[in-house]
């Protein structure tokens, strides 16, 4: 699933990290959160744990000792469908920065808090 980007395929900027929780805006898991897993800054993709999942025909590896069948697993989602989760307010928010003791922050556009 490759998307078009702008520049030469240079990666876009992209404010969510791996770790932090989002809530889901768009698709069939909206208004689901979880924790982002890896995040594909290069095609604007996202993995977040047990949101988009879809089941995956696997054969049997005797080598590696693995059973065959049908696996549940995560699949890539477009980052543009989610936002990050802030807990005061129970709501999506944006992320904006700051400079606090000469740092560069994340923080929430709403509130203004620092993103841990």
């Amino acid at each position: 699933m490759t998307r078009y980007i702008p520049n030469n395929n240079q990666p876009v900027k992209r404010k969510l990290r791996k770790g932090d929780e989002i809530i889901v805006l768009a698709g069939r898991d909206k208004g689901r959160r979880g924790e982002i897993l890896t995040v594909d800054p290069v095609n604007g993709l996202v993995t977040v744990q047990n949101i988009n999942q879809v089941k995956k025909h696997v054969r049997p590896n005797p080598r590696a000792n693995e059973q065959g069948g049908i696996k549940t697993q995560e699949a890539a989602m477009a980052i543009a469908k989610v936002a990050i989760y802030n807990p005061t307010t129970g709501k999506a928010d944006r992320v904006g920065y700051k400079i606090e003791n000469g740092e560069k922050v994340r923080v929430f556009k709403s509130s203004g808090e620092v993103i841990k």
